[in-house]
């Protein structure tokens, strides 16, 4: 093979973004070949659509596999450029006059034969320099990929926080309409406590906003930090076979510290403020058992909007299943058409728990189905190995402490509204803004075992 056809044949085996040989080379959607480690810091995660670097067309796969053969070929070229290096002066060992052509894995030095045999080296593990250089390149584009997951990972723990941050000013504003609804009801002297607690809800929102606001830096410089790691590994893979081996450092110890100190999200909880003499207000419309028609069933099913629930029978002569989760339901012989009625619940005993009033229960002989019409519901329920609290028409989280005792609830008939209260803290949960009730409404209650 003559230089020119040697050269156009290396020219093949370069990458088009780096100039240099291939790296992990993989073949797009268009036919060009491309380094990933390059590709990847080419594409951008917010880049749309993606495109080829050197023909522009649209590549409509997201990732691509290892062009291996083109691998090979690189692997040969990088090859033959480090015997062109090794025969250099510089490369010969000054005792022996040969070519140094062993790596010792132990002393991280380069050998000639005899002296891999030596007595200072010949209990050691030797390779081959060419042979050396690609496993830790491999090794390097291995902990590449890892670096690449962690920043995809970064990156979706970013949109979750912007997504909080909406989502909680929205709900900032929302509670802020429902604790004046609630000060509005009672005497002009508590005014000025209004105006206070608005002012301690606007303070502690501003200080979980600043959270927020931190956790998104910290995430964005930790996923820079990523990037700038990964582009230095890239650049050691190009480095020459004895200068990479020399410089390897502690790469593994690197990631990994990377990886300890990933921020951790923050999850907004505002506090419950007590609102002075609702409890009292609220028991001289007590009404006491309220949840008088009760029994044990199987297999909760609740809808993805909250609002419809089917709650399936305990059925004589049918056993039991393992997943099958028990639950206690409570509901109302007698609906409420007008008036005010405030009850409590004692939830202490469970973790999963549905509260409220509803429209219609249609009761069977096998099962219990809640109206999804007019259906005001709280509900504790698991999001990702913890409880939260969130409620239906909409759905809506409730970014406030979940009680762990007993919770009241008062419904308002002639003025469509019904709140949710803390007991023990004498704080609100929740309010839903006054509507029209056009049917009579029943309590219900139901207590997850599990």
């Amino acid at each position: 093979m003559n230089s020119d056809t040697l050269q156009a044949f290396q020219s093949k085996l370069t990458c088009s973004i780096c100039m240099n040989y291939f790296i992990d080379p993989v073949t797009i959607d268009c036919g060009h070949s491309f380094c990933r480690p390059c590709l990847c810091l080419c594409w951008e995660e917010d880049q749309t659509p993606k495109s080829c670097p050197e023909c522009r067309g649209i590549s409509e796969k997201p990732d691509f596999k290892t062009n291996i053969v083109l691998k090979r070929l690189a692997s040969l070229a990088r090859q033959a450029r480090a015997n062109q290096v090794n025969s250099s002066e510089e490369q010969i060992c000054v005792t022996h006059k040969e070519a140094k052509g062993l790596f010792c894995e132990v002393d991280k030095t380069l050998l000639c034969g005899p002296c891999s045999e030596s007595p200072e080296h010949a209990a050691h593990s030797h390779s081959p320099i060419q042979w050396a250089a690609e496993e830790s390149r491999e090794k390097l584009l291995k902990r590449m990929g890892s670096l690449r997951k962690m920043t995809q990972e970064m990156q979706n723990s970013l949109d979750q926080e912007a997504n909080k941050t909406q989502t909680l000013e929205s709900y900032v504003a929302l509670r802020k309409v429902m604790i004046k609804d609630q000060y509005q009801r009672m005497h002009l002297f508590l005014q000025e406590e209004e105006q206070l607690h608005l002012e301690a809800l606007e303070k502690e929102a501003k200080e979980i906003f600043e959270q927020l606001k931190e956790s998104v830096f910290r995430m964005t410089q930790q996923k820079e930090s990523l990037k700038e790691m990964y582009r230095e590994l890239m650049e050691m893979c190009y480095k020459p076979d004895v200068e990479l081996l020399q410089t390897l450092g502690n790469v593994a110890e690197m990631t990994d510290l990377e990886q300890m100190q990933k921020p951790q999200p923050v999850t907004p909880e505002l506090t419950s403020w007590p609102v002075a003499g609702i409890l009292d207000m609220l028991n001289s419309f007590r009404v006491d058992n309220v949840l008088s028609q009760k029994t044990t069933i199987l297999n909760v099913s609740l809808s993805e909007d909250y609002t419809t629930m089917t709650f399936g029978g305990d059925h004589h002569g049918v056993s039991r299943q393992p997943q099958s989760v028990e639950s206690f339901v409570a509901w109302g012989a007698v609906a409420f058409t007008s008036g005010r009625h405030y009850w409590e619940v004692d939830v202490m005993q469970s973790s999963r728990w549905i509260l409220g009033v509803c429209k219609n229960i249609l009761i069977s002989d096998t099962d219990i189905i809640i109206d999804s019409e007019e259906a005001f519901f709280l509900f504790s329920v698991k999001v990702n190995n913890h409880y939260i609290l969130s409620t239906n028409s909409p759905p809506l989280i409730q970014y406030v402490r979940r009680p762990l005792g007993r919770i009241g609830v008062f419904l308002d008939y002639d003025y469509g509204s019904v709140s949710f209260y803390d007991v023990c803290r004498g704080s609100l949960i929740h309010s839903f803004l006054p509507s029209f009730f056009s049917s009579p409404m029943k309590p219900l209650l139901c207590i997850r075992s599990l």
